[in-house]
């Protein structure tokens, strides 16, 4: 043990004495580290939301071969009818409106809701600042998810416009799902007026049914029911939705793998190079190392040390960056009115460091090898 931590301690003293090249090595690898924590972060976002699980029991009735909000329309008595539906354990009205309905970054999204059924819609929201009974008091008022206000700097008593809709922010609020951190939530009435839609209708239905395995059942049993109408819908799981009218999002977000694969290998290519440097410089060292009496191994190992470093304070440096960046940004990502908010976990952070890690430790096998397979004599003459 002593003998293996003498030889760590050896390769931090060597990677420090040439901190000009150590230090431009970490960065390297900590900006291919940035860019894999961003790709990873977009990607395990994008599963969140479209993943589905046995706790999923919501559904969304939309008008059928309609997917921006403004050009979905439905009346808002349907909610009666549905809620006649076996299995339907709340319908919930909502009018949505955003600023754009194509793919880009900071998409503002309004969810209006009918005033008594807000708890039923998004029953985990808390309310961080400013006060529900504020909200109550005022047609216009909104309350923000904490993201959106942080990104927008507002704070309650404030007023704001986007997407030709003026509010007063009566509250600001937080939610364990990140959709809800990144929207403005308004009266019904209100929305229906602002975005001139007229009262009775909505864009959508948000159906809660008994259990997951009734979500088949309902979602054709409402389709079917409203087939012949004027304005037939389009009912899927709010994931399912979610996968389907944000398909180019997601096309944008599977792209984005290949970043993450050309990250991973500058960096294995950065630190092998960087390594094969060290190596080429030190012939003359590890021959006088290795007549001293240390083994190959101990040599290899410190090649291998050396990398492992390399790679660890590089990963931590460019994954520690990125989280702070995107936890600070608060991005999100917007198509045909659906919101990904990208926000890193410590799932994303403590992989990255292990891939970090990882790459610092392949990439040392063949400077490894390089270093104990020269001849002593022949680096001693060099």
């Amino acid at each position: 043990m002593n003998a293996v931590l003498n030889l760590i301690a050896l390769s931090a003293k060597q990677l420090v004495r040439h901190r000009i090249r150590s230090l431009l090595t970490v960065l390297g690898v900590a900006s291919g580290m940035f860019l894999y924590t961003v790709v990873e972060t977009l990607q395990r976002s994008l599963a969140r939301a479209t993943e589905a699980n046995a706790a999923d029991t919501v559904l969304v009735v939309y008008r059928q071969n309609r997917f921006c909000p403004s050009t979905s329309r439905l009346p808002e008595h349907y909610a009666e009818e549905i809620r006649r539906i076996p299995g339907v354990r709340e319908v919930i009205p909502v009018q949505i409106v955003v600023n754009n309905c194509g793919a880009s970054l900071d998409v503002v999204t309004f969810r209006g809701v009918p005033e008594a059924l807000l708890q039923k819609f998004a029953p985990e929201i808390a309310i961080i600042a400013g006060s529900e009974e504020e909200w109550q008091k005022r047609d216009d008022g909104a309350l923000l998810g904490e993201a959106f206000a942080a990104r927008r700097g507002l704070k309650p008593g404030d007023k704001f416009n986007a997407a030709g809709v003026t509010v007063t922010v009566s509250g600001i609020i937080r939610s364990p799902f990140v959709q809800d951190n990144n929207v403005a939530y308004v009266k019904l009435p209100f929305l229906q007026q602002a975005s001139r839609t007229g009262l009775g209708v909505v864009t959508q239905f948000n159906v809660r049914v008994a259990t997951a395995e009734d979500l088949p059942r309902v979602s054709q049993a409402i389709d079917e029911r409203f087939r012949s109408d004027q304005q037939p819908t389009d009912t899927r799981p709010e994931k399912a939705f979610f996968a389907e009218t944000a398909s180019e999002l997601i096309e944008l977000i599977g792209f984005t793998r290949w970043l993450g694969i050309g990250a991973v290998l500058a960096v294995t290519a950065l630190v092998a190079n960087a390594l094969l440097l060290i190596v080429r410089g030190r012939v003359k060292e590890n021959a006088v190392l290795r007549t001293l009496g240390y083994p190959g191994r101990a040599i290899a190992c410190l090649v291998i040390s050396e990398g492992a470093m390399l790679g660890l304070a590089g990963g931590l440096v460019g994954v520690g960056l990125s989280f702070a960046f995107l936890r600070w940004q608060s991005f999100t990502l917007g198509n045909e009115g659906q919101t990904l908010a990208i926000r890193p976990d410590l799932t994303v952070a403590l992989s990255g460091i292990g891939v970090a890690l990882t790459l610092g430790l392949l990439a040392s096998l063949w400077p490894a090898w390089q270093a104990v397979s020269q001849s002593i004599v022949k680096n001693l003459r060099s």
